[in-house]
């Protein structure tokens, strides 16, 4: 038995041994790039686009059990749902994810102030549920927060937004996104930007139905996503599309077949790379930018998330 970053007893080899099978690049490259050619679910037979089946073996009695904290920082507890069926097939075995919605906010995050308040919901649910976890998969698109979950955490936080635009930059010279909502577009070219990847930006589409719009009623969303993805291709040059959103989830492999170039989900490429940072996990910094802050007395705050600030990176509570 062995104690890890956050004093938990493991019964382990180590973490690098557990994810061996994972490779950042390979996992990117074929998550967006073998549009035409999916991976079925040995068990479940569910086709798919994730490179997770072919390390299902080599996970098996490797520092079990992994738990990934899988956020939906919006208060709709059927978008999170939604999220966490899409995904369960994909995950390997002895992996598990630990969906939580979050405690406060807005039911679905479709401006700068439902983000804001997001941003908050998410440090709340990671002070809150974190603790027995070894990675956090921030499963919003946009992803609200997601430096300062980065600051606080002590296991890698992958966001939704940031791990499909990594991955469609790796598959295409120029990329584009789709996602509901109208007022997402200026909101994620900003957002872009901050990952230095404005110039691959071709276009951002964005249509009327909110992603838990779409979330209710997907039959309904089909042939207007599937449009935007075509302007977005023949309109704005991208050579592959991002399908973005939580409410989103499991419509890529539905439009993929209508369409000539790749079309990444959003959810599906944030688990990916999830798993690619628990091979290879991004070090800590100890000092600057995103190292654990100084400790701070607040007010108002949950117990918990007051307590995770006052102990400045320490073991949070469990």
């Amino acid at each position: 038995m062995v104690s890890d970053s956050r004093g938990m007893k493991r019964s382990c080899a180590g973490r690098d041994e557990m994810t061996a099978a994972f490779d950042p690049q390979r996992d990117h490259n074929r998550l967006c790039c073998n549009a035409t050619s999916p991976l079925r679910h040995p068990a479940s037979g569910i086709a798919r686009h994730s490179p997770i089946a072919e390390s299902d073996a080599a996970l098996n009695g490797r520092c079990l059990p992994v738990r990934i904290l899988l956020i939906n920082p919006n208060t709709t507890a059927e978008v999170t749902a939604l999220m966490a069926r899409v995904l369960a097939p994909m995950l390997p075995p002895g992996v598990t994810l630990k969906p939580v919605t979050g405690r406060f906010g807005a039911r679905y995050i479709a401006s700068r102030s439902a983000a804001a308040i997001a941003g908050h919901a998410a440090l709340d649910a990671l002070a809150e549920h974190g603790g027995d976890c070894d990675a956090v998969y921030l499963a919003c698109f946009g992803d609200p927060g997601l430096l300062a979950l980065k600051e606080l955490a002590a296991v890698p936080v992958i966001g939704m937004a940031e791990a499909s635009c990594i991955a469609a930059a790796k598959c295409a010279e120029r990329f584009a996104i789709v996602t509901g909502g109208e007022r997402w577009g200026p909101m994620l070219r900003e957002f872009v930007g901050t990952l230095g990847l404005g110039d691959r930006l071709a276009g951002i589409e964005t249509v009327a139905p909110t992603g838990a719009e779409i979330a209710r009623d997907p039959d309904g969303a089909i042939a207007l996503l599937t449009q935007a993805c075509r302007d977005a291709a023949a309109r704005d040059g991208a050579g592959a599309v991002i399908l973005g959103g939580a409410g989103l989830a499991g419509l890529a492999a539905r439009i993929r077949p209508h369409l000539d170039l790749p079309v990444i989900c959003s959810v599906e490429a944030g688990l990916a790379a999830v798993l690619a940072a628990l091979r290879d996990p991004p070090p800590k910094p100890e000092t600057g930018d995103l190292s654990a802050p100084a400790p701070i007395a607040s007010i108002g705050l949950s117990e918990r998330l007051a307590a995770r600030l006052a102990e400045a990176g320490a073991t949070p509570p469990s």
